[in-house]
């Protein structure tokens, strides 16, 4: 059964100008209206050569060999979600779906490359030719082919969020000379703010009462700056994030037959990580099955934790009310982590106010239970955690099979010194990315100016790389080589200070000799590099060494490429993690410590888990306390740091910490942990050893006198244990 267009509009920018006043982009509530159908049987018989029984449990083996129509796997921590979809893909393809009938639309380029590759490795090289990638990626695809019908000339480019605020930034300044007296939202905040009525389809009144209401005064002129933004963005032809979504949402409303044409194509859509979803996502997955009303939908409620980049829980858990006569498995078998580690995860979920019911279970044992350790302060938490490391590293444990978590990224400074001092070296993740440090954007400025001539954002960052060229007479200069009928790439005429032209003449001679069509991309590069390399040591004197390994690694990123559209889009849309390079594969003498916030780790899995800083306040945050569906999401946030640990967890947190202004203050556990049972949550006690009494020789590990983390099952004043008990039995 063919699907369409419903046509109902939940929020249309320009339809109220005296109430929203934001531009001219929509956002559909539905792109199909609900489909029944018949399921469609598949032979009962594995593809040729596999054994799916034997490969799968149960219920994973029941969502690969689903037939067709709408279905929901809710698969909870560990269970093999992504051994699930690729065994799906494989008895599709197995079974005559032609490949590029398959859509598999995951969060990162990455996942769904390894995805696809597994499959070809189980099945055949046929599983390669599966459309897969991120939601941006296959949009971004739609629009190259079809922007012209949005009013956008070929050869957009598209903006990473620091270019998105750049040109907020330029927008930004009239309007702020108006208010000099009161303080108007920064450029980054102004960025925030749009992508969120973006991804949610509220207005932006409703956005800045919820999340910004110091800046609710400010409505009308942010309004009027917004669609300034819309409009900006379409001239100069240049995409940011959102509009990849919006923009494919509206060429499919403003289009049935190109709707159809798409959808027809997509006979099967797997999602994986729905819970990670926004609003534009989920309709999205809407359209796209909207012919063959084929679609799958891999996730894990108790995993959503990206509310702030505009995910909506609220799709996965409507997805059996959204699609008439959508089925639901679970995935509950768990092949991560102990027994014990699962029985804490399952009680902190029971106090979430929206989930679905599950239960984790395995069969790899009991297990230890995990700990609660409550620190004297700061730095006895510091200590107990790198002795700990220490201990379980002596006993054959790799440091990169450990991982400490935290809430925000200030939470591990006091702990990083404690590192450094001891020698135990660590890689921190949730930080820059490759394509957002400066000395990597200023060279692929060059490459944005060579693909898109009309990128005023990347004109403005290159000459401002030049010596005496302020913002002014950047403007200046890119009104005059953007001033004829095509760029002008000399300096021949120059109407401005003799002091600009011989710098100006050797960029304008860089990107006159690049710009012609057969200069291989590799080329390009090195020929951008060997140009900007004064420009890098004159900037940054004191590291360029480390700056210039960066540019290296740049380019063998960009090996992989065979031309600059590709390389631009990609570092675009799936960055590159500039943490991951910080430590010398030559100098290291072993793998690295994890240090990583608990949004980062998500996906990721580690044999012992630390999690510090487990402060009410904290996590949860202050800031989301009296929010009912924001402390859900803490409550979640802790869920999936639980669930990252295999066989150790300790959960620690300063009894005691100094504010400042304040002094001294008692803390409390996160209130996620209170009152649970010490079947479950074991607690541990830290005591201060005499050096005497801990011989080296016995225990190398104890070196600074500082006794390991040992267990207490007695019961106290205080609502973790009594730092006087101990147990002769160590935990280790």
């Amino acid at each position: 059964m063919e699907g369409s267009i419903d046509g109902r509009v939940i929020h249309e920018m320009s339809a109220d100008p005296d109430r929203d006043r934001i531009g001219r982009a929509r956002v559909v509530d539905h792109m199909a209206r609900r489909i029944v159908i018949s399921p469609e049987e598949f032979p009962v018989a594995d593809p040729d050569g596999l054994d799916f029984r034997e490969a799968l449990n149960e219920k994973q083996y029941e969502a690969a060999i689903w037939g067709a129509g709408p279905v929901l796997v809710v698969a909870g921590a560990g269970t093999g979600k992504t051994r699930t979809l690729i065994h799906r893909v494989a008895w599709l393809v197995g079974h005559g779906v032609a490949p590029e009938q398959l859509v598999l639309l995951t969060f990162t380029r990455r996942a769904a490359q390894q995805m696809l590759t597994r499959a070809s490795t189980l099945l055949d090289g046929r599983c390669s030719r599966v459309r897969g990638g991120t939601f941006h990626a296959f949009c971004l695809t739609l629009l190259k082919q079809y922007a012209p019908k949005l009013g956008y000339r070929e050869g957009f480019t598209v903006l990473d969020a620091q270019d998105a605020a750049d040109v907020v930034d330029l927008l930004r300044g009239p309007v702020v000379a108006r208010f000099k007296d009161r303080r108007f939202p920064k450029k980054r905040t102004m960025a925030s703010i749009f992508s969120s009525v973006c991804n949610t389809g509220r207005s932006l009144e409703d956005v800045l009462e919820s999340s910004y209401p110091h800046f609710l005064e400010f409505a009308d002129p942010l309004n009027g700056l917004f669609e300034q933004y819309i409009q900006y963005k379409k001239e100069q032809g240049l995409m940011d994030y959102d509009d990849l979504l919006l923009l494919t949402l509206k060429l499919f409303q403003q289009d049935p037959k190109v709707l159809r044409e798409v959808a027809s194509g997509c006979k099967y859509v797997l999602v994986d990580e729905y819970q990670d979803t926004n609003r534009a996502q989920a309709l999205l997955v809407k359209a796209l099955s909207s012919v063959h009303g084929n679609v799958m939908v891999v996730g894990d409620d108790a995993q959503s934790i990206y509310r702030f980049r505009g995910a909506d829980l609220g799709n996965i858990l409507r997805f059996p009310e959204e699609y008439a006569g959508a089925s639901v498995i679970k995935l509950e078998h768990n092949y991560r982590s102990t027994q014990a580690i699962l029985d804490l995860a399952n009680e902190v979920l029971t106090q979430a106010k929206h989930r679905f019911d599950k239960r984790l279970y395995t069969e790899r044992g009991k297990g230890d239970l995990p700990g609660i350790v409550p620190a004297p302060d700061d730095r006895f938490e510091s200590r107990f955690v790198s002795q700990m490391i220490l201990a379980l590293r002596e006993q054959g444990d790799p440091l990169n099979r450990m991982a400490v978590l935290f809430r925000s990224g200030h939470n591990s400074y006091d702990l990083e010194v404690e590192l450094n001092k001891r020698g135990i070296p660590f890689v921190k993740y949730g930080g820059l990315k490759l394509a957002e440090a400066a000395h990597i954007k200023d060279v692929i400025a060059h490459l944005k100016i060579l693909e898109n001539p009309r990128d005023i954002v990347a004109w403005n960052r290159i000459l401002q790389l030049l010596d005496g060229i302020g913002p002014k007479t950047a403007v200046r200069i890119i009104e005059w080589v953007q001033g004829g009928e095509s760029p002008r790439y000399t300096t021949d005429g120059f109407p401005f200070s003799a002091a600009y032209v011989a710098s100006l003449s050797r960029l304008f001679d860089v990107l006159g000799r690049l710009r012609k069509p057969d200069v291989p991309l590799d080329e390009q590069l090195e020929s951008i590099v060997s140009y900007y390399a004064p420009i890098l040591r004159d900037t940054y004197t004191e590291d360029y060494p480390k700056r210039e390994t960066d540019l290296e690694h740049l380019s063998g990123v960009a090996a992989r490429f065979t031309d600059r559209a590709s390389l631009l889009d990609s570092l675009a849309l799936d960055p590159i993690e500039l943490s991951a390079m910080d430590v010398d594969e030559e100098e290291k003498d072993e793998p690295p410590l994890i240090l990583s916030t608990i949004h980062s780790a998500k996906g990721l899995e580690f044999k012992s888990v630390f999690v510090i800083q487990a402060l009410d306040g904290v996590l949860p945050s202050s800031y989301s306390v009296g929010d009912i569906e924001a402390m859900d999401e803490e409550l979640r946030l802790l869920y999936v740091a639980i669930t990252r640990a295999e066989d150790q967890l300790f959960l620690s947190y300063p009894m005691v910490q100094f504010r400042r202004y304040e002094g001294q203050y008692f803390t409390k556990p996160s209130r996620f942990l209170e009152g649970l049972p010490h079947s479950i949550l074991e607690p541990c006690t830290l005591v201060e050893a005499p050096r005497d009494a801990l011989p080296v020789d016995d225990q190398p590990q104890l070196a600074e006198g500082f006794e390991e983390a040992s267990r207490s099952l007695k019961e106290s004043n205080h609502p973790q244990g009594d730092a006087s008990d101990t147990l002769d039995n160590l935990p280790f």
